[in-house]
């Protein structure tokens, strides 16, 4: 199986460096037949890697310890279902991965591509099996999955004890996938300015693909944060680490194109802003491999024993001086066909919402690099921690929010006070509303009540834009639950852009409340003893502890109430790896919307005594809450509309007229 995976990544390198040799070769002689052949291409590139993930897989199911890889990342004592996990566990698995993901989604953006973008394909697919090409190649001179042992040791090593997690099967995947899904806008721009095709014939697919990074990468981020909050252990679900800000760097910035791509669909302006935003996305999509992959600033997700980093950061450099080189190449024929007429209006609320984005962004970059620098012009490193993170860039979250709010009742080039002001009336209300409530039930803090008052604020205008829109198709004869689904569907990007907001309200009242009211206790007990914290009261029962080949596990037992109500018994858990010399927590989690009861164990004491952390971390459940509602979003705005009496028909990019003619874009 080993042997056939290898092939078949060969198989992929070949057809990696086919694909775009013939298809420029064919645009340029003139040869359909050499662009087909470089098409199909790309679309067995899937099927080779394919094959060769199977291979890998197939080397875990078998534990042919052979195959260094598989040595290095399991054992015979790793539970059966943990094989899926040790394949990316470290650095060549990953890139397999990786390359395996981007080889499928770049089969899927050339299959389906919308007719606007035909003329542009041969050179977008270049750009996709370039991309693909620098992973396999990586592969198959430096980091080979498939490279054996001379001596073939009787067990491996094991799997990575904080990788033994359910989130684990979804968490790094999602990540992976959703920072290298990138290359598909980043193509699919660069494709079109380097066939010379300027204009506005990239925009549909272009946000297409960019909200599909955008939920991809969101949705990877949400479930981290989730395996952090489990399994780690200390109360908490993002700590602006290094490979967590990594990832979250180039989700900012392609959350800042989705929504200026919208302002060149409908008014043809920022055409030069919306290319250097996805280049410059794709460019910290680039940089977060960088810095997983053994990059110079430490962190617990980065493949710390990785020599390849500073490959990946040459071939970040790379990227974007040739992208970069080419944008200014075109750049004479980039001019807008709109200019910015007001700044009260959707296109400067948008432009607002790009530069807080983007200064969210490089804030967050300036964190990660500024070890590096102190390093190199003061001889030490200085850490850049939590508050510096949350003093600047909370802030900025917070006027983002506001702007959601404001930015949907702003109209396209020109905005009155007086509209403008009765559209935000009854938002206002409800935010002075709220903020009223939390002063009345104690909530003092002032940066807490902003965060909350603003929440409401644009829960407020997304309720209200919904009820007006059904009341107003009830008049004519709808009942309201029918007049609800034929509004959303009407113009699904705008209102499943309303959903998205929702979700962030939610994963914006978790982080407020968890980040300013909780709690933290740590209480050695003896059995039969307890603890009060906050309105709870924690008894401890024992602990017991069992071996097992590769670790030892020690569970304690507590009883938890609140007043005199019996809440439930629970068993928080530590295990202990000495091959790894790392122990792994397993906490013990009563959620429930208002707050989170949080228990972990330390260690057993001599006298049986046994050392317990509890939080109360209030309003954490919305955070996973959020997840669900994003999806649901994302799938609102993207699902294809109706045809609508045959005047329009759907491609994969979006909505032609079946005149040839492009419908005017919604507001959304």
């Amino acid at each position: 199986m080993a042997d056939l995976g290898y092939i078949c990544l060969l198989i992929a390198l070949a057809l990696s460096v086919y694909s775009p040799v013939a298809s420029l070769a064919g645009v340029r002689m003139g040869s359909r037949q050499l662009v087909l052949s470089a098409r199909r291409a790309i679309l067995l590139a899937p099927a080779a890697l394919g094959v060769s993930t199977a291979g890998l897989v197939g080397a875990f199911v078998n534990a042919d310890f052979s195959v260094s890889y598989v040595a290095e990342h399991s054992s015979r004592a790793m539970a059966p279902q943990y094989i899926w996990v040790a394949f990316y566990a470290g650095n060549e698995g990953s890139l397999l991965f990786i390359a395996f993901a981007l080889s499928v989604l770049a089969a899927i953006a050339v299959r389906f591509a919308p007719d606007a973008l035909r003329p542009s394909m041969p050179h977008i697919g270049s750009v996709l099996m370039l991309v693909l090409l620098f992973f396999l190649a990586v592969m198959v001179f430096l980091a080979n999955p498939f490279a054996r042992l001379e001596i073939v040791p009787p067990d491996g090593r094991g799997i990575n004890p904080l990788l033994t997690h359910p989130g684990m099967f979804v968490h790094p995947p999602m990540l992976m996938t959703g920072l290298i899904s990138f290359a598909v806008p980043f193509s699919i721009a660069m494709g079109s300015l380097l066939a010379g095709r300027t204009g506005d014939e990239w925009v549909d697919a272009g946000r297409t693909w960019g909200i599909i990074s955008w939920a991809l990468l969101g949705i990877g981020l949400l479930l981290g944060g989730w395996w952090a909050y489990t399994i780690l252990g200390w109360g908490g679900y993002w700590a602006w680490d290094p490979v967590e800000n990594a990832g979250f760097m180039p989700w900012l910035v392609i959350t800042a194109f989705i929504h200026s791509i919208m302002v060149q669909k409908r008014r043809g302006m920022f055409r030069m802003w919306n290319l250097a935003l996805v280049i410059i996305a794709f460019g910290f999509a680039q940089f977060g491999m960088f810095i997983n992959r053994g990059g110079p600033v430490p962190s617990v997700h980065s493949f710390g024993q990785s020599t390849l980093g500073w490959i990946f950061l040459a071939f970040m450099g790379g990227t974007m001086l040739v992208s970069f080189a080419v944008f200014f190449w075109r750049y004479n024929s980039l001019k807008s066909a709109q200019t910015l007429e007001s700044a009260l209006s959707r296109e400067a609320a948008f432009l607002v919402n790009n530069l807080l984005f983007l200064a969210t962004a490089f804030v967050t970059l300036w964190g990660v690099v500024y070890p590096l620098i102190s390093e190199l012009f003061q001889g030490e490193i200085v850490t850049v921690g939590q508050p510096f993170y949350n003093q600047v860039n909370g802030p900025i979250f917070l006027l983002l929010i506001l702007l959601m709010g404001v930015a949907p009742f702003v109209p396209w080039r020109h905005a009155g006070w007086a509209s403008l002001r009765r559209a935000l009336v009854m938002p206002a209300a409800a935010a002075a509303v709220a903020i009223g409530v939390l002063l009345l039930i104690g909530v003092y803090i002032p940066w807490a009540l902003i965060s909350y008052g603003l929440c409401a604020f644009v829960t407020a205008g997304i309720l209200r834009e919904w009820a007006r829109g059904a009341h107003a198709r009830h008049r004519r004869g709808e009942s309201y639950p029918i007049a609800f689904g034929r509004l959303i569907a009407a113009n699904r990007p705008r209102y499943g852009g309303y959903v998205v907001h929702l979700a962030v309200v939610l994963l914006a009242l978790g982080v407020t409340g968890s980040s300013f009211y909780g709690i933290q206790r740590d209480i050695a007990l003896s059995p039969g003893e307890s603890a009060d914290i906050g309105e709870y009261t924690v008894k401890y029962i024992g602990a017991s502890a069992r071996a097992f080949p590769d670790r030892t596990e020690a569970t304690a037992e507590v009883q938890a109430f609140r007043g005199d109500t019996f809440l439930g018994t629970y068993y928080p858990r530590r295990d202990f790896y000495p091959s790894f010399n790392i122990a792994s927590t397993l906490a013990a989690i009563r959620s429930t919307p208002l707050e989170d009861l949080y228990i972990i164990p330390g260690e057993l004491l001599p006298d049986e005594r046994t050392i317990l952390r509890v939080y109360v971390n209030p309003l954490v459940m919305w955070m996973w809450v959020a997840g669900p509602l994003l999806v649901v979003g994302v799938t609102v705005a993207l699902w294809p509309q109706r045809e609508r009496s045959g005047a329009y028909a759907f491609s994969p990019g979006g909505l032609v007229a079946a005149t040839g003619r492009r419908p005017e874009a919604s507001a959304g």
